[in-house]
C-alpha cells in the first residue's frame, strides 16, 4: 500500500505524467480516493519549484554543452509555439488554462518553462500553475473516480 503512494507520488512529479497517471494509478489499485488526490496534488505543485530552480541554477551552466543548449532551444521554441499566443495574451489567466488542460504536452513543466520564458512574476505564476494543476487534478479524479464506478 505505501508503495502505491510512492508510486502515485513519483507519477505525479514525473515529467511522464504528472498527476494526470499519478491520481488514476492510485485509484486503480484501490487507496483511499481523498488521499491519493491530496499526494498526486502535493507532488505536482512541488514540480513548479523544482523546475524554477533549475532552469534559475543549472540550466545556466548546462546551456555551455552544445548538445543540451540545441534540446533546450527546441523545448523553449516548442513551449513558445504551444503556449505562446494565450499566455502572452491572456497573461495569469491564460497559464492557468494552459496548466488544467489534461492532455499531454500540457500541465505544470510546460507552465514552468512558458512562466519562464515569458518573464512572469513567480508568485504569480505559481499560483497560476497552481490552480490549473488543481483543476487538472479535480477532472482526472472526477473522470476516474466515475469511470470506476461505472457511471
Amino acid at each position: 500500500m505505501i508503495l502505491d503512494f510512492i508510486i502515485s507520488f513519483l507519477w505525479s512529479i514525473s515529467p511522464f505524467g504528472e498527476a494526470k497517471v499519478g491520481i488514476p494509478y492510485g485509484l486503480i489499485n484501490g487507496l483511499n480516493k481523498y488521499v491519493v488526490f491530496v499526494v498526486c496534488f502535493a507532488a505536482n505543485v512541488l514540480v513548479f519549484p523544482l523546475m524554477l530552480f533549475f532552469l534559475e541554477k543549472i540550466n545556466k551552466y548546462l546551456l555551455r554543452m552544445h548538445l543540451y543548449k540545441k534540446a533546450a532551444l527546441y523545448i523553449a521554441r516548442k513551449a513558445k509555439k504551444g503556449s505562446g499566443d494565450k499566455i502572452h495574451k491572456y497573461g495569469f489567466w491564460g497559464l492557468i488554462f494552459f496548466v488544467m488542460l489534461p492532455v499531454p504536452g500540457t500541465g505544470v513543466y510546460a507552465g514552468s518553462i512558458a512562466s519562464y520564458l515569458f518573464k512572469i512574476e513567480k508568485k504569480k505564476a505559481f499560483i497560476a500553475n497552481t490552480i490549473g494543476i488543481y483543476i487538472s487534478s479535480v477532472i482526472i479524479w472526477v473522470t476516474t473516480v466515475l469511470t470506476m464506478e461505472g457511471v
